[in-house]
C-alpha cells in the first residue's frame, strides 16, 4: 500500500486542478482516493473538507471576477444549508454505506461533465424561497454527512433549472462549497483526530494544484478534453465504491 500511496501526490493535486477549473473544491475525489487507498475513515472526511475550503475559496475568488454574482439566489440557499451541514457533520455512518453513498454522488459531476444536463436558453421556473430552502437543507445535510461541499449536487440543478449560466454556476458553487465545508468541518471532531503524516505533505501540494486550476479555468481555457478524462476516472471509481 505504501508504494501506491505515493500516487496520491500526483492524483490529488491533479483532481484539485481540474475541479477548481470548473468552480468546485474537489472533495468528492479527495474522499474517493483517500478511501480507495485505505486511509483511516475518521481522517478522510476532515482532510477532504479542509482541502475543499481552501481550493473552493480560490475558485470563487477567480470566478467571481468574471460574472455578476447572483447574490439573492446564493443567500436563499446558504442560510438553510449551513446549519444542515453542521448537523450532518456530527453524524458518522457505517464505512460500507459511506462508500456506496459517495459512489452514487460521483454520478452528479459525471452528468455535468458529459453535458447530459442541457443548458436552457431561459429560466425553466422562477426562483422561490421554498424550493431554494429545500435544496439548501437537503444538499447541506448530505454535504456534512459525507464530507463534501455540495457543489457536485448543486451545479447540475442550477443549470437544469436555468437559474445560472456556466460561469455563474461555478462562482455560486465555489462559495457554497466553501461555506458548507466550514460548517461541516466545525460539526465534526476534526481537532481531536491524529492525522497520518503523509496527509500533511499532500495538503499543500493539493492546494497548489487547486490554485493553478482556479486561475486557468477562470481566465485561460476550456477543459473539454480533461473533463472527459476526469469523467472516465470518476465513473470507474463510482462503480468500484458502489459494488466493492
Amino acid at each position: 500500500m505504501e508504494g501506491f500511496t505515493w500516487m496520491l501526490f500526483i492524483l490529488l493535486p491533479l483532481v484539485a486542478f481540474l475541479y477548481a477549473a470548473v468552480g468546485h473544491g474537489g472533495a468528492s475525489s479527495y474522499l474517493m482516493f483517500l478511501t480507495i487507498f485505505n486511509f483511516a475513515p475518521e481522517q478522510i472526511r476532515p482532510t477532504a473538507l479542509i482541502l475543499n475550503i481552501i481550493v473552493s475559496s480560490m475558485a470563487f475568488w477567480a470566478f467571481q471576477k468574471t460574472v455578476k454574482f447572483p447574490t439573492k439566489l446564493f443567500f436563499c440557499l446558504i442560510i438553510f444549508s449551513i446549519p444542515a451541514a453542521f448537523f450532518g457533520g456530527k453524524i458518522l455512518i457505517d464505512t460500507s454505506l459511506y462508500k456506496q453513498i459517495l459512489g452514487i454522488l460521483l454520478f452528479f459531476p459525471i452528468l455535468k461533465f458529459l453535458n447530459i444536463i442541457p443548458l436552457p436558453k431561459a429560466k425553466r421556473m422562477e426562483e422561490n424561497w421554498l424550493l431554494l430552502g429545500i435544496l439548501g437543507l437537503g444538499i447541506g445535510f448530505v454535504s456534512g454527512l459525507i464530507g463534501i461541499g455540495g457543489g457536485i449536487i448543486l451545479s447540475p440543478i442550477l443549470l437544469l433549472l436555468g437559474w445560472t449560466d456556466m460561469k455563474e454556476t461555478a462562482a455560486v458553487s465555489a462559495l457554497f462549497i466553501c461555506l458548507n465545508s466550514i460548517s461541516g468541518l466545525l460539526g465534526s471532531n476534526f481537532l481531536s483526530i491524529s492525522y497520518d503524516s503523509q496527509l500533511w505533505i499532500l495538503m499543500p501540494l493539493t492546494i497548489l494544484g487547486g490554485g493553478l486550476g482556479a486561475y486557468f479555468g477562470a481566465n485561460v481555457f476550456n477543459f473539454k478534453a480533461v473533463k472527459i478524462t476526469l469523467t472516465f476516472v470518476l465513473f470507474i471509481a463510482a462503480i468500484k465504491l458502489i459494488f466493492n
